[in-house]
């Protein structure tokens, strides 16, 4: 009789990498869907490359991966929590360095995204980031953007060092608040693990201290602390106003991700037909543009509209529902109307402000063919104008 033995083997810097950078898909704090051309995609060789917008608002691709996907943690929306029969690897600080370096040197990538797991502690996890920045600064002068992710919890000197080396770091606040993040997880605290450490990051970069060139950024997990949108709005107002937080990221819960007892422990059934992949998406692309609408378009906090339920509308953009709330402030005339009541008008951006300032300095606007060619955004504006 035959006899069928399986043998275990190591696995080498690149079999480690297809693991740790697939699982960096489920930390999307630098790869956003606010816009058409920043979605995730996949490299022909199994490995993550990710078109995104910037903190300061550039657009180019990183290269992005986790160091460790050992993680002592227990967020219960994530795949990669300490009870979950995974396979578990890590990558070494050199490992990672010499693999990017592959990638960039190929001009593939124009930067790095690193990640890790909570392996051992947090500032254990954070020296193996730090430890491959300074690799990648000192020993092959590289020069180019380092996005860090902060652990929670992790001390002010690993803040510090990694404010040191990376062009931008991010820490997840993941929920808008301590009680919906207690329904997540019972190792983390909010306000130690999270906010603490987030306020330091905004004093250490504020303008005129030694890290004032570096950005930070953070992101929700939408859907998964059963929080409303009008929450996470009234945290971003806070997160722009009082942090200097320079973007913040979304990413719609996916119930792949997590386990049943997580599911049915959170969600009724009228919650769960809510939280499809579909409504869980559309939640995420609101609350992207009212991230808009308050960082570009002069909005307030106190302008997002919510329905009874907490939340933004599903079948109507927030602009929109602003417009259709306040028709005092319409018709515009595009030849007399200021910035700001331009970009009240929906289907009209930044970019058409600028048009519409320019062109009717050398004549009179009176049509929408005279701002821009003629499109399906622009055609919101059209009762929204008078000329």
């Amino acid at each position: 009789m035959d006899i069928m033995v399986g043998v275990l083997v190591k696995p080498d810097a690149h079999q480690k990498l297809r693991i740790l950078s697939a699982d960096a898909q489920y930390d999307l704090a630098c790869a956003c869907s606010g816009e058409k051309d920043e979605h995730r995609k996949r490299g022909a060789d199994g490995r993550w490359i990710y078109p995104v917008t910037l903190p300061d608002g550039g657009k180019s691709t990183l290269f992005k991966t986790l160091i460790s996907n050992v993680c002592n943690s227990d967020c219960k929306y994530c795949p990669l929590r300490y009870e979950q029969d995974i396979r578990r690897c890590s990558l070494t600080p050199r490992e990672t360095a010499d693999v990017f370096l592959d990638y960039y040197n190929r001009r593939e990538v124009f930067g790095l995204f690193l990640s890790s797991g909570v392996c051992v502690s947090p500032d254990a996890a954070m020296q193996r980031l730090i430890d491959t920045a300074e690799l990648l600064r000192k020993k092959h002068d590289f020069r180019g953007y380092i996005h860090l992710k902060v652990i929670p919890g992790a001390s002010d000197a690993a803040v510090e060092k990694a404010l040191s080396v990376a062009n931008a770091v991010s820490l997840n606040i993941e929920t808008p608040g301590e009680k919906p993040l207690a329904k997540l997880s019972k190792k983390k605290n909010f306000i130690r693990d999270i906010v603490e450490p987030m306020k330091l990051i905004s004093r250490l970069t504020s303008p005129g201290s030694k890290y004032h060139r570096v950005k930070q950024t953070t992101q929700f997990v939408v859907g998964a602390a059963e929080e409303t949108d009008g929450q996470i709005v009234k945290y971003m107002a806070a997160l722009y106003d009082r942090l200097n937080v320079n973007r913040i990221y979304f990413s719609a819960y996916q119930k792949q991700q997590g386990d049943e007892s997580f599911k049915s422990s959170f969600f009724s059934n009228e919650q769960s037909s809510m939280q499809s992949k579909t409504t869980g998406f559309v939640r995420e692309h609101r609350l992207y543009q009212v991230d808009f609408l308050l960082r570009r378009y002069g909005f307030r906090a106190s302008d997002i509209l919510f329905g009874r339920d907490g939340n933004l509308s599903l079948d109507i953009d927030p602009k929109q529902t602003w417009a259709l709330k306040h028709p005092e402030a319409f018709p515009v005339n595009p030849n007399y109307a200021s910035p700001s009541q331009l970009l009240k008008v929906p289907g009209i951006g930044p970019i058409t402000v600028r048009k519409i300032l320019q062109r009717r300095r050398g004549a009179r606007l009176t049509s929408l063919h005279d701002i821009a060619r003629y499109s399906a955004t622009l055609r919101k504006a059209e009762k929204y104008l008078v000329f």
